[in-house]
């Protein structure tokens, strides 16, 4: 019997979980973002810091993730792993922060015109449709290095990596182009 083989089980569990929980944030997200409309002005709280908190986590987050990847390629494994798991709490603590925000003040409208609004919109479609995927590769990434296979491990994170840094990044990039508006 192959490794893989005995381990499918519990692959099979993890990787339902990971479905499940992933499919709930994203309906969660789209219903907050495209059907709610904020409770602002009902003596709910003023959650206006939570933009530059949520700023400064993606910037933790996106050096957090070069740094990891510094340390594995110099093969410093301990200092790679809690970089990684730094980089995953910021994301975390980051999609709390988003939701609270947007679940009391709803959207930022952007307000630049011409190409300016162009470039934003690019930026933000670019960084919505690629964060779709970084909970469930990340999760993934997680389970693999918690179970020391590596190679699965390192099959996810090389799409993983590069798509996490783009994403924390551009979420700096889209607070800065909002922050007149806010």
């Amino acid at each position: 019997m192959s490794s893989t083989t005995a381990t499918a089980p519990s692959d099979r569990s993890f990787f339902i979980f990971n479905a499940v929980l992933s499919t709930l944030a994203l309906s969660g997200l789209a219903w907050l973002l495209l059907a709610h409309r904020g409770t602002e002005g009902e003596g709910g709280p003023d959650l206006r810091f939570m933009p530059g908190v949520n700023a400064m986590l993606n910037g933790s987050a996106a050096l957090l993730l070069i740094a990891g990847r510094v340390a594995v390629i110099r093969k410093q494994l301990v200092l790679h792993r809690y970089l990684m798991v730094s980089a995953f709490v910021c994301s975390a603590l980051f999609l709390i922060g988003y939701v609270a925000y947007h679940a009391v003040h709803g959207d930022t409208k952007f307000g630049g015109t011409g190409a300016l609004r162009t470039v934003y919109l690019v930026i933000l479609a670019s960084h919505v449709v690629l964060s779709i995927g970084i909970v469930p590769m990340c999760l993934a990434a997680l389970w693999f290095a918690w179970k020391k296979e590596f190679t699965r491990h390192t099959r996810v994170t090389r799409w993983l990596h590069p798509i996490w840094l783009y994403v924390s990044v551009t979420g700096v990039v889209v607070f800065l182009m909002l922050r007149p508006y806010y």
